[in-house]
């Protein structure tokens, strides 16, 4: 995580040694345009990168444990489309084109979304089983996703702005974005924290695990709340970053075995990392360009996705 953190610090199209990266942050005799690059648009590209690592990677980590479902990821509960439908309608009713201002739609999307998937999922029963959960997040994904390419072909000039949004990029996300999502993901991190024994016992069955004294109700309304948080804010942060959310907590799983109290702590500092060197690989492959976060993620996991499928016993849930 500390190396991870002082190459996100130090490399870009302006490369700052490490020992200037160090005096910029403790006010020590640099060059303006050095610290400019590192306190004025690293420092917050880090924080961002962190929030959406541990946020996506953690609630990865609570869905495959809430729906034992070894491919979910949080787009499965509707949360990446709930958030891209709701960025669209802000540009077609309100007409933003920042960040600053896309970051509140998608944040009520998402969660709009993953309420609408529990409630469908729930109808007619008195608990949101998780086969249910899983297809009532793929329809309603499928109807959204649906929705903002139509609303896209509609009126393809003024959707080209969520372009770069809907590719998952760091860029353009300053202080104004990142500080009002930051306690949201803190909350969500302190329930997946809270749930995380419950879920290995509701992975015995929920009969025993009501027989041992779990709630399953309350074990799966706190779940749902913290991948609500966790994943809404980073998408409402950085756009739609896949894969995250499927491969780290799969990587964790393979370390240290099906304990999710492991496999949640340690996918919250694993996602960081992963993010965090995607982004710095982003930065450095088309020098002085740089290529969407989400698009590097998209190429590590590839191969770890096919892993997963080649290696399904090992990651059994």
């Amino acid at each position: 995580m500390v190396a991870a953190i002082g190459l996100s610090l130090a490399v870009g199209s302006r490369p700052v040694d490490l020992g200037t990266v160090g005096r910029a942050l403790t006010g020590g005799d640099v060059a303006g345009p050095d610290r400019a690059a590192v306190v004025g648009l690293r420092v917050p590209r880090t924080v961002l990168g962190i929030a959406v690592g541990a946020g996506l990677a953690v609630a990865g980590g609570l869905m495959q444990g809430l729906t034992r479902n070894p491919l979910a990821d949080p787009g499965i509960l509707g949360v990446t489309s709930g958030a891209a439908f709701a960025v669209a309608m802000g540009v077609v009713v309100v007409g933003v084109t920042r960040p600053s201002g896309y970051v509140w739609f998608a944040f009520a999307g998402a969660l709009a979304a993953t309420l609408a998937v529990y409630l469908v999922g729930s109808a007619g029963r008195s608990h949101a089983g998780p086969v249910q959960l899983t297809l009532a997040g793929v329809a309603i994904s499928a109807v959204l996703t649906g929705v903002v390419g139509a609303l896209r072909l509609a009126d393809q000039e003024r959707f080209a702005v969520l372009l770069t949004w809907e590719s998952g990029s760091f860029q353009a996300r300053g202080w104004a974005v990142i500080l009002p999502v930051l306690p949201f993901i803190g909350v969500g991190l302190v329930l997946a924290a809270l749930v995380a024994g419950a879920l290995n016992t509701l992975g015995l069955g929920e009969d025993l695990a009501t027989a041992l004294g779990t709630s399953v109700r309350l074990t799966r309304g706190l779940s749902i709340a913290a991948i609500t948080l966790l994943a809404g804010g980073a998408t409402a942060m950085a756009g739609p970053i896949t894969l995250v959310g499927l491969m780290v907590p799969h990587i964790v799983r393979w370390l240290v075995g099906p304990d999710q109290r492991w496999i949640l702590g340690l996918s919250a500092l694993a996602g960081p990392v992963l993010v965090l060197l995607a982004d710095v690989a982003a930065r450095v492959l088309l020098w002085p360009g740089e290529l969407p976060v989400g698009v590097v993620t998209a190429f590590i996991g590839a191969p770890v996705l096919i892993a997963l499928v080649r290696r399904r016993k090992a990651s059994g849930l």
